[in-house]
């Protein structure tokens, strides 16, 4: 057995890129997965399904009520923006503070499971402009963990927060999961699903979910609904 690692995954395109390039590593996985009052909850059936085809014995889902906070489109009733990829500014699917919350579970189950290596998905080149999904913000948590914890206190080890997509474009991404022998077909994006196996394909998940397929020049298995 590899060195012990905890990843988010959220079973989109990215964590399970994420979750294939540390068992590609070496890693003996802890997947854990947050059901937040999220609107795209379909993805919770996909982290199950991805964890199962990568071999993960041991997936976790904690309940998190972030839609008692609401303030996104994807925590409260306010509308998913469509066909607006790009635009300046944050954009409304943002959810307040949602990595540091997940990054700080995660943290917590590293320690639980005696892990040291906490892994998940961030990335700052084609992403919608999240400002917890760039590498001050992963530095910054890193260095967090390393004088909050009691293992670190105790000089039992040193926490990393590993983000290997960080300067990855979603081509590259897409190219390194495929080289991995990822299914694409298993994971779900989309922020304003019809069902389970269709994306709406206009949401900025979509947009660069589709996008990404293409210049990657690989089949995108992903149905979507236009």
């Amino acid at each position: 057995m590899g060195e012990r690692a905890v990843v988010l995954l959220s079973g989109g395109l990215d964590s399970a890129t994420v979750a294939a390039i540390a068992l590609a590593q070496g890693r003996t996985l802890t997947a854990l997965s947050f059901d937040y009052g999220q609107r795209h909850r379909y993805e919770l059936e996909a982290a199950r399904e991805v964890a199962s085809a990568l071999g993960i014995l041991d997936h976790r889902v904690v309940q998190l009520g972030l839609s008692s906070i609401g303030g996104s489109a994807l925590t409260a009733d306010l509308p998913v923006p469509k066909d607006a990829l790009g635009q300046a500014g944050i954009p409304v699917t943002y959810v307040p503070a949602r990595n540091t919350v997940f990054l700080s579970v995660g943290l917590g189950l590293c320690e639980v499971v005696g892990a040291f290596e906490l892994y998940f998905g961030a990335n700052a080149l084609d992403y919608s402009g999240y400002p917890d999904c760039r590498p001050a913000f992963v530095q910054a948590f890193e260095a967090l963990a390393n004088v909050a914890t009691k293992a670190a206190a105790e000089g039992r080890g040193h926490f990393r927060i590993h983000a290997p997509l960080m300067e990855m474009s979603k081509a590259q991404i897409i190219q390194r999961g495929t080289e991995l022998g990822l299914d694409y077909g298993l994971t779900h994006s989309c922020y304003d699903p019809p069902s389970r196996t269709l994306h709406c394909g206009h949401c900025d998940a979509c947009q660069l979910r589709r996008r990404g397929f293409l210049e990657a020049g690989i089949a995108d298995p992903t149905h979507y609904a236009s």
